[in-house]
C-alpha cells in the first residue's frame, strides 16, 4: 500500500499537532512555514480538558509541566495595584490553569518531540493547490503530490482565504490588543494582574519562565487599518490617564522586539475541509482569548484529524469525521453571550462600578464554583475518537 503523503502550512500548535498524529499513523508529511525560522515568543496559553488528554497520548505532559511559566493564580487590582478580587484557580482548569505557558515554548515541545521522517521546511509557503488537494505548488517553486492539506497558518490564513474565501466570516469583536515582553520588577508576583477602569480599556500582567513579564493592553477600538508604530502611538493615547502600569507598560513596547497588535476577530465557517482539504486552529475557527481556550483545541484538533482518518477508506470521509466531532467543542467557546464585552470591558464609572461589584459577587465563596465553570472550555464529555493503528 502506497504511503500517503499530508502537507501542513503553518508550523505553530495545530500545525505541529497535526503532523505529530498523522506522522505517529503512517503519513509521510512536509510542514511548510512561512517564517525563516521557527517563531518563539508568544504570550500565555494552557492546556484545558480534552488537551490534557491528547497531551497524555503524545507523552509530553511533564515536558510541557517543565516549561509552566509560574504563574500561581488570577488577581483584579484597583489602580493602587491593590488586590480587589481573586479568580478561583483550584484544580487543572482554573482560571490560571494547571498547564500554563507561553505559545512558543508549547510549540517548541512539540516541535522537538515530532515522531522521525516529518520534514520540515521554512521560509515558503503555499501558493497553489490543484486538484482538489493532490497537488500543492509553493513560493519558492517546490512541488508535492499529495493526498491532503492541512491549512493551520492562523486567524489571517493567506491560503484559507485563496480556497475558502468565499466561506470564510470574519466577526470583529471590536477590541484591539497588544501583547509585548517588558522587564520584569522587583513589585512583580507570581500572579496574572488584571486591571479594569473606565473608557473600555485594560491592563494585564503576567509572569514567565524566562525572567521577563508579559504585558497587553486591550480596549474597545478598532485599529484594522494602523500599522505596529500607528497603534503603539494610539494606545499611547488612549491611555494617558489609565493609571496603574500603563506608562511602565507603554515604555517597555517601545523597547521590546516582540510587540505585536491584534484585532480580535473571529474566524466562522459553515465547514472546515473541501476535497482533501482541511482547516485546523484559528485558520479555522479563531475563538479568539475573549474566548479561550484556543491552544487547547488547537492541540485536540490534531489528534482528531488523524483519528478520523485513521478510520475513513477516503481522505473525504475522514475530514468530515474530523469536523463532526470537533465542531461541538468549538461552537460551545465561540457562542459567548454578547453582553460579555461590555461586562468586561466598561466605559463609564457606573458601568465600572457595576463591574467590580460583579466581580465580588462572582468570587465570594457562594458563587466561587460557578465562576470556575466559566473557564472549562475545551472539555467534551465524549470519548476522543480512537485512532485505528498507530505507529
Amino acid at each position: 500500500m502506497t504511503t500517503r503523503h499530508a502537507v501542513v502550512s503553518g508550523a505553530s500548535i495545530a500545525g505541529l499537532s497535526a503532523a505529530f498524529w498523522l506522522r505517529r499513523t503512517g503519513w509521510e508529511v512536509t510542514v511548510l512555514e512561512r517564517a525563516e525560522e521557527f517563531r518563539d515568543g508568544g504570550q500565555n496559553v494552557d492546556v484545558r480538558g480534552t488537551a490534557r488528554e491528547v497531551l497524555d497520548l503524545m507523552g509530553l505532559t511533564e515536558a510541557v509541566r517543565e516549561q509552566n511559566t509560574t504563574e500561581t493564580g488570577t488577581v483584579f487590582v484597583d489602580s493602587a495595584g491593590e488586590v480587589r478580587a481573586e479568580l478561583p484557580s483550584e484544580g487543572p482548569d482554573g482560571a490560571t490553569a494547571e498547564l500554563e505557558v507561553l505559545r512558543g515554548d508549547f510549540a517548541r515541545t512539540i516541535l522537538r518531540h515530532l515522531p522521525a521522517g516529518v520534514e520540515m521546511i521554512y521560509g515558503d509557503t503555499i501558493s497553489s493547490v490543484e486538484g482538489d488537494g493532490t497537488r500543492v505548488t509553493t513560493a519558492s517553486g517546490r512541488t508535492f503530490d499529495t493526498d491532503l492539506v492541512v491549512i493551520a497558518e492562523g486567524v489571517r490564513s493567506t491560503t484559507r482565504d485563496l480556497l475558502f474565501g468565499d466561506a470564510v466570516e470574519r466577526r470583529d469583536l471590536g477590541i484591539a490588543m497588544v501583547f509585548g515582553t517588558i522587564p520584569r520588577t522587583a513589585d512583580d508576583d507570581s500572579r496574572w494582574r488584571w486591571y479594569t477602569t473606565t473608557g473600555g480599556r485594560q491592563i494585564h500582567l503576567r509572569p514567565d519562565n524566562h525572567g521577563t513579564t508579559r504585558a497587553m493592553l486591550a480596549c474597545t477600538d478598532n485599529l484594522t487599518r494602523l500599522d505596529r508604530k500607528e497603534a503603539l502611538a494610539h494606545f499611547r493615547e488612549r491611555y494617558a490617564d489609565a493609571g496603574w502600569q500603563a506608562g511602565r507598560v507603554l515604555d517597555g513596547f517601545d523597547r521590546s522586539e516582540d510587540v505585536y497588535v491584534d484585532q480580535l476577530t473571529q474566524i466562522r465557517m459553515p465547514a472546515w475541509h473541501r476535497g482533501r482539504v482541511c482547516l485546523a486552529g484559528d485558520a479555522a475557527w479563531c475563538v479568539t482569548p475573549m474566548g479561550g481556550g484556543g491552544a487547547s483545541l488547537a492541540l485536540i484538533s490534531g489528534y482528531v484529524l488523524a483519528a478520523g482518518l485513521s478510520g475513513a477508506r477516503r481522505v473525504e470521509d475522514g475530514l468530515a469525521a474530523y469536523e463532526e466531532w470537533i465542531r461541538p467543542l468549538v461552537d460551545d467557546v465561540q457562542n459567548f453571550p454578547r453582553w460579555i464585552v461590555p461586562f468586561a470591558y466598561p466605559r463609564t464609572r457606573l458601568g465600572l462600578g457595576l463591574r467590580e461589584l460583579a466581580d465580588k459577587v462572582l468570587t465570594s465563596r457562594l458563587f466561587a464554583p460557578v465562576t470556575a465553570k466559566m473557564t472549562q472550555v475545551a472539555a467534551s464529555d465524549r470519548a476522543l475518537p480512537p485512532i485505528a493503528a498507530v505507529r
